[in-house]
């Protein structure tokens, strides 16, 4: 793991120093002018890791906030930039584009900063929009009656999204009238102080059913003890390689995230699992599906690949999981890898969107 961090280090430097190579030649300025244009540039993206190591902890958080969300949002902008540059630069070298566009150029730098920003403001428009996702799930299993249950995972509170979004989320939440409200993970960003500080405890308890969730990758690097006593202030059942039965006819099995290469094996969970209940797995990490069809899970719901979040990373999540996002059946194992309803850092949907799922649970049993 180590090693390929500074792979990933080492690629995101070169590229780096490719964009700012690219932006110094473009910008039709003074000396000073490209020097402070490609510094402020370079110290937004330096700075991300130097704030993501802890140090916005120490100031205030409507500051913190703003140097969250605008040091993290250069991760994708460079991405773009990248794409673009190298995109021109194969245009000149095939003789479709001519080499002044991109060296000095009004012209140039107008269409890299009108680009930029229409992609940008149309990707943040894309993340605000929550999209319902109704989902249709049915048992051969007896149940009482029908259920209404909104899943949802990867909301990431903390300095980006802050209390007036959660308090919209849950409004969503609420209007949907839900029998049982399902948390895949991922809850917390990177830090419990946006919450805390905020008491959005106090809103999550606004939600108008029960609510059960399994930990994800993020409540690890959020500090995990306090993760589960947050998590208990909210009102919400934390299954941490338990299960809780549901009116005696749906058991909920959370599984501890895959961070914890000591959680139990899924089918030791399964064991304690009667087989005339409707069972439904809770586990943040998609990985090793065909597990849950060996232990005749009947529905497993998962999140953490934001599918990406922005395209081209999306063809990256694809080919790394059987499912990266969406529907999949295996058997008698129907899963659902959501895409997120929150997102980690910059608030932009690209090629994919911020979504929660509304499913209509009914038996074929009569």
């Amino acid at each position: 793991m180590r090693g390929m961090f500074f792979v990933f280090i080492g690629v995101t430097l070169l590229a780096l120093g490719y964009v700012l190579w690219h932006v110094w030649c473009i910008l039709p300025l003074s000396k000073v002018g490209k020097w402070i244009a490609v510094g402020l540039m370079a110290a937004a993206f330096v700075s991300m890791f130097l704030f993501l190591g802890g140090r916005l902890e120490r100031l205030n958080l409507s500051l913190a906030s703003v140097l969250y969300e605008v040091t993290t949002s250069t991760l994708f902008i460079l991405l773009y930039l990248f794409m673009f540059f190298l995109v021109a630069d194969v245009a000149r070298l095939c003789h479709v584009l001519p080499s002044r566009f991109i060296h000095e150029s009004w012209v140039g730098t107008a269409v890299v900063v009108v680009c930029m920003t229409c992609i940008f403001v149309a990707g943040n428009i894309k993340y605000k929009n929550k999209v319902r996702v109704p989902l249709q799930v049915s048992t051969d299993k007896p149940l009482d009656k029908d259920y209404k249950i909104v899943m949802a995972s990867d909301l990431h509170l903390g300095y980006h999204n802050r209390k007036d979004e959660l308090t919209r989320w849950v409004n969503i939440i609420n209007s949907e009238k839900p029998d049982l409200v399902l948390i895949a993970g991922d809850l917390i960003d990177i830090s419990l102080r946006p919450l805390i500080e905020e008491d959005m405890a106090s809103v999550l308890r606004q939600i108008e059913a029960p609510v059960y969730a399994c930990l994800g990758n993020h409540e690890y690097y959020s500090n995990e003890p306090r993760a589960r006593q947050f998590y208990q202030d909210a009102g919400i059942r934390l299954l941490i390689d338990s299960t809780a039965l549901v009116d005696g006819r749906i058991c909920i099995v959370g599984r501890d995230d895959r961070t914890n290469s000591q959680r139990k094996p899924l089918d030791k969970l399964m064991a304690n699992v009667a087989d005339s209940t409707f069972n439904i797995v809770l586990d943040h990490q998609p990985y090793e599906l065909e597990k849950a069809e060996q232990a005749h899970v009947d529905f497993q719901l998962s999140g953490h690949t934001h599918r990406g979040q922005v395209w081209p990373i999306s063809l990256i999540t694809d080919a790394l999981y059987e499912c990266s996002w969406g529907s999949l059946k295996k058997g008698n194992t129907q899963f659902y890898v959501s895409s997120g309803m929150g997102i980690w850092g910059g608030k932009f949907r690209i090629g994919t969107q911020s979504e929660y799922v509304v499913a209509s649970l009914s038996s074929t049993r009569k």
